[in-house]
């Protein structure tokens, strides 16, 4: 079971011109920032990602204001751990964080590497299915049963914010219900 101070968000790559070419991407974009209100409520780090910014751009609009703070190295690797600077960003999480949640794009390249390389490691990545997705469905999928294969662990995000909140009633599940509630 998760728990919040065994985890941390890892956002990557929604960026604007690539989340024009991405199928569900209103979908996956909403559930993205559905994860980062929740990660800074429950008090989960987060850590992001671009890809070549300069020829893909800022994070959507949506998500870039929910980005202040939240360190973002740019990288042209499509496995973020193979940038010297995410991995000294995961590196320096408190020694209790084991497990990486994974949200962004591609599900097939990104996702899928950065998920091996979390492995590669011995962190845990857990792939948030609804907030990830290809430039085709079919990538997608394929990229979704790949990591199964590899048992990375993969659910919807009410699965794992329920499963991080543990009960209701809690100042925590009353802050995130809303959020949640969003559809």
């Amino acid at each position: 079971m998760l728990l919040p101070e065994n985890c941390y968000l890892h956002i990557i790559d929604p960026q604007d011109r690539l989340m024009r070419q991405i199928h569900n991407a209103d979908k996956v974009t909403a559930t993205i920032a559905k994860m980062i209100h929740c990660a800074k409520i429950i008090d989960i780090p987060i850590i992001g990602n671009t890809q070549y910014k300069q020829g893909l751009g800022a994070y959507v609009p949506e998500l870039e204001k929910l980005m202040v703070d939240v360190p973002r190295p740019d990288k042209t690797v499509f496995n973020a751990l193979a940038n010297r600077e995410t991995k000294k960003l995961i590196t320096a999480l408190p020694a209790s964080v084991t497990t990486a949640i994974l949200v962004g794009v591609e599900t097939h390249i990104c996702i899928y590497q950065t998920a091996a390389g979390l492995q590669e490691i011995g962190i845990t990545p857990w792939v948030v299915a609804d907030a990830v997705s290809s430039r085709t469905e079919v990538n997608h999928t394929l990229g979704l049963e790949r990591m199964r294969d590899m048992d990375v662990v993969i659910g919807p995000a009410e699965m794992i914010l329920y499963e991080l909140l543990r009960k209701s009633g809690t100042p925590e599940f009353k802050a995130v219900l809303p959020h949640i509630l969003v559809r």
